[in-house]
This record gives structure tokens, C-alpha cells and sequence, in this order.
């Protein structure tokens, strides 16, 4: 049995099953509970798309695929049928990102860290700019996907866990927390972090990362991913940085990390020849738009750039290089015990 490797035709075998004996002697008979995240919609029905898919495979292969060999998830289970061409609806929406949050945490700030109501015109056009933004997949969206409803109740569980507000907060989650703190620690910064979220939105400018890019043990950014994958691309550019390269041999400069050290020609000989990573030294949300100057620039190795952008706030490479000279004399006081 191939898990994922269901045809058209056992699924709506398994979809006249369910048909036919009703969905709770279906779910019950299977093992599965009621949808909680995602419906197979056909022909104008709905059905529990992982005890669809579960089933599919029985008619596929004599064998049914249990609620547990999904680990919890139903996303096996969407690929499968929208491969198929069938059409699978959320539920539930998916959680508030870090991006979101931002810029509903910008319009509380400006209304003085109060809540704001469905009917405010703030609200309102928020609502709208976030069905724009390009995090989440359309398929996780249902039709109440951050309408003002929703965007008023975000800006009263950010509200509500302010320092200075003296009542019983709502149900917001860790991440309103974090964002909330970042606009208090740094209002300025965040506030110019939300602008540049919203531009982007509105000119198209900002994309959200690829599955492949995708790593949330690293790489974090108080401004959110958007920005985050802007500022990287940026780094990315084979132009600009073939450029910065070509301005230091100019200059006389080597190519060493500019934080340990570390020479790729050095050490890797003819094939480490020419090359270095470049990080750009200042975020987007304090660079703001605009063109990228070579001083705006640092050549740095693989593993500094990675410790840079680990997490927030970045240290500059001044920084960084100071840490890992406390580092380096920590370790050999040591030694000489």
C-alpha cells in the first residue's frame, strides 16, 4: 500500500459510502471524529476529508489508513485530494502570523492601545489588506478569513495585554505578546516595520517564503517574515553581491569573514577562490526602500551570516565579531586552569 497513492474513483467510492450509510456511521465505523480542520466539498456536500482519504486507500488497496498514521494532520490528506482535483475548504482559520499581528498591533498603538470595533474605518481597511497578504494558502481560509469581526477582537487581545490596562485581557496567544513587546521596546522601528508591511502588500512587493525556505528555529526578525525574506533577498543577489566582491579585490581588500576571519581560499584552495557570503548590515525595517549601496554590505562566511540572522534583534557583524572575541578569551582563561 503507496500512502498517498489514491485514485479519483476510490475516493468517491468512498464518498458513495459515506452517502450511503451516513456520516456518523461512517466516522464511527472508521475511527474518526468530526472535522476540525479541513471538509472535501462535492456536489454541494461535505464531507471529513482525512476519513475520506483513510477510506479511499481501503478501496485503493484492501486497507484503510487509521486516524494516527495522519500524526494529527490533515494536511497528507488536502495534497491528496486537491491532487486529485477535488476541492477541500478550511474549517478554522489559520492561526494570526507575526506579520498580521503587526499591523494589528500598529492600529491599536495609534488608537492609544485601545481596542477598536468591527465598524471602524481602521478596522475595516486592515480587514481588507489582510486578505491580500501572501502567508496563508487560500485553501486554509474559510469564509470568515480575518474579516472586522476578527481583526477587532485581534486588537483587543493585544489591547488587552498591555502593561497598562487594568482588567481581564482576552484570549490572545504568545505571539500577540511578543509582538506587543516589540512595539513597546521599539515603537519606532515597529511602527516603520508595519508601513513597509503594508506597502508591500499594496504594490505586491512582498511574497511569502517558499516551503523550502521555510525553518522556524532560525532566521528569525522582529519585523516578521515578509520583510525577513525581502531583506534576504537582497543578500541573495548574485549581482550586487558579485559586485561587493569585485569592489574589495578592487581595493585590496580580502576576502576573509569580516567576523572570525575565516578565508574560503585559504582553506579550500582554487575551489574556495572568490568566494563569500554578503549580509546586509541594516534591516529593512530601519533601511526602509530604496537602493542598496556596496558600504550598506559586509562580507561575512556561511556560519557568521547564519549566527547573524539566528535571532533577534541581529547583531551587527561589529557585534558579533565582539562576542566571539569574549568568547574566544573566555575559553582560554580556561585552559590555563
Amino acid at each position: 500500500m503507496l500512502k498517498g497513492a489514491i485514485s479519483r474513483e476510490s475516493v468517491l467510492s468512498a464518498v458513495d459510502e459515506y452517502d450511503r450509510i451516513g456520516q456518523d456511521a461512517f466516522l464511527a465505523a472508521h475511527g474518526f471524529g468530526q472535522a476540525r480542520n479541513h471538509l472535501l466539498v462535492h456536489e454541494g456536500r461535505e464531507y471529513e476529508s482525512r476519513a475520506i482519504a483513510s477510506v479511499a486507500h481501503r478501496y485503493e488497496y484492501g486497507t484503510a489508513l487509521l486516524p494516527a498514521e495522519f500524526h494529527g494532520s490533515p494536511g497528507d490528506a488536502v495534497v491528496w485530494l486537491e491532487q486529485l482535483g477535488f476541492t477541500v475548504k478550511s474549517v478554522r482559520n489559520p492561526d494570526w502570523a507575526w506579520d498580521e499581528i503587526v499591523l494589528a498591533c500598529a492600529i491599536t498603538a495609534d488608537n492609544g492601545w485601545r481596542g477598536l470595533g468591527a465598524t471602524d474605518r481602521r478596522v475595516v481597511d486592515l480587514s481588507e489588506l489582510l486578505q491580500l497578504l501572501p502567508i496563508h494558502d487560500p485553501s486554509s481560509r474559510n469564509d470568515t478569513f480575518r474579516n472586522a469581526n476578527g481583526v477587532a477582537r485581534k486588537t483587543f487581545d493585544i489591547a488587552t495585554r498591555h502593561p497598562d490596562y487594568q482588567g481581564k485581557p482576552t484570549n490572545g496567544g504568545a505571539t500577540d505578546l511578543g509582538v506587543l513587546q516589540a512595539f513597546l521596546d521599539s515603537p519606532v522601528e515597529m511602527a516603520a516595520a508595519a508601513q513597509l508591511i503594508r506597502a508591500g502588500i499594496l504594490t505586491g512587493g512582498l511574497k511569502a517564503p517558499a516551503a523550502a525556505e521555510e525553518d522556524p528555529e532560525e532566521f528569525e526578525a522582529p519585523e516578521g517574515r515578509l520583510l525577513l525574506r525581502q531583506h534576504l533577498a537582497r543578500e541573495r543577489n548574485p549581482g550586487l553581491r558579485r559586485r561587493k566582491i569585485d569592489s574589495a579585490v578592487r581595493h585590496g581588500q580580502s576576502l576573509a569573514c569580516e567576523v572570525c576571519g575565516f578565508d574560503f581560499q585559504r582553506t579550500y584552495g582554487t575551489r574556495g577562490t572568490g568566494y563569500i557570503e554578503c549580509h546586509h548590515v541594516v534591516p529593512l525595517h530601519e533601511a526602509g526602500e530604496g537602493r542598496t549601496k556596496l558600504s550598506d554590505l559586509a562580507l561575512i562566511c556561511a556560519n557568521c551570516h547564519r549566527m547573524i540572522h539566528r535571532r533577534a534583534p541581529w547583531p551587527t557583524p561589529e557585534q558579533l565579531r565582539s562576542l566571539l572575541a569574549e568568547v574566544s578569551g573566555q575559553d582560554a582563561r580556561q585552559s590555563e586552569f
